[in-house]
Formats: structure tokens, sequence, C-alpha cells
């Protein structure tokens, strides 16, 4: 492969790669951000906000007293 071929192969990637450049530039939004088509189809602009899960108060012990035992455990088993 000669040295123009490559120049001539480099030089349609940079087109490439300013075209590419190009439609990213134009749209204003991050592409995190964008909504998928199939979300615009069925109306549907933004997920809701999720919400918050709540422990109950009676769980909150459960995981407390288990957790608790296991630092019990662990202490007797260093001694």
């Amino acid at each position: 492969m000669s040295a123009n071929d490559l120049l001539t192969l480099i030089d349609a990637e940079i087109a490439k790669l300013q075209q590419a450049r190009a439609l990213i530039a134009r749209n204003p939004k991050p592409l995190s951000t964008a909504v998928p088509a199939w979300r615009r189809d069925l109306g549907v602009a933004k997920p809701k906000q999720l919400k918050r899960r709540k422990m109950s108060p009676e769980g909150r012990a459960r995981i407390a007293a288990a957790q608790k035992a296991r630092w019990a455990a662990k202490k007797k088993a260093e001694k």
C-alpha cells in the first residue's frame, strides 16, 4: 500500500468523523438525557420520578438485630 493510498484512507476517515461531530453538535442535549424513540412514540417524555421504598420499623429492627448478632459472633471469634 502506497503513501497516497494511506492518505486517501485517512482523509476518508476524517470526513466520516467530521460528519459524526456535526450531527452531535446539532443536538444541544447530552446524549444521556435524550428521550428514546420508543418513549416518544408512547407519548411519555420523561420517566416518573422513582418513589423511595420505606422500610417498616419491624423490618428495620430485624436487620439491626441480625447485624448485632454478626458483630457479636465476630467479636467472639476474635477472642
